[in-house]
């Protein structure tokens, strides 16, 4: 199995979602008023998790910890830096996915509500000041669109591990064998 190039993957999913150094710097600034008020992110977006029949099983036990983390990584989303490290850690998120068997589309429907749970808290944190508002919502996009882009990188490549190991497992193939095969077709 392949390591993980966590520069180069940094590079991509910020040329890919917009996260620009000045949408970075935004963050940071918007900080004060916005971090104040993620408690109540956090909180409106368990309850939304709650009241979904599909994902509340998957709370049961864990909301504590669960809430915790939650609030923590939405923290960094306005503290930075947005480096390999976020990237490595985004992408570790990604694969705890995968070993609790949550489903792909919970990533990015998660997403969509932190945003909208994000859009009012920005609106009175800028004040009337639309012009802020849209380049405030705009790096808050690009921010949420690089993480969830590294989730699902990650996702997508644990994934394909699992299924890798059941079918090495049903085969009897051993993994030097695949290896070998594979790499005389890759030629």
């Amino acid at each position: 199995m392949s390591s993980v190039n966590y520069a180069e993957l940094t590079q991509y999913a910020k040329s890919f979602t917009g996260l620009t150094p000045d949408r970075e710097a935004l963050l940071v600034e918007l900080a004060p008023d916005i971090v104040p008020q993620l408690e109540l992110v956090t909180d409106r977006f368990y309850q939304t998790l709650q009241d979904i029949p599909q994902t509340a099983s998957h709370l049961e036990g864990r909301l504590d910890s669960l809430r915790t983390t939650h609030r923590q990584w939405l923290e960094s989303l306005f503290s930075g830096p947005y480096d390999e490290d976020y990237t490595r850690q985004m992408y570790n998120v990604g694969s705890v996915h995968v070993r609790v068997k949550l489903p792909v589309e919970f990533m990015s429907g998660g997403m969509t509500l932190i945003q909208g749970e994000l859009l009012p808290v920005v609106a009175a944190a800028c004040e009337g000041d639309t012009a802020r508002m849209a380049a405030a919502m705009q790096a808050i996009n690009a921010i949420l669109g690089f993480s969830l882009l590294v989730m699902q990188e990650s996702f997508q490549s644990g994934t394909l591990a699992e299924e890798l190991d059941r079918f090495l497992a049903i085969s009897g193939m051993s993994r030097k064998l695949f290896d070998n095969l594979a790499s005389a077709y890759a030629a």
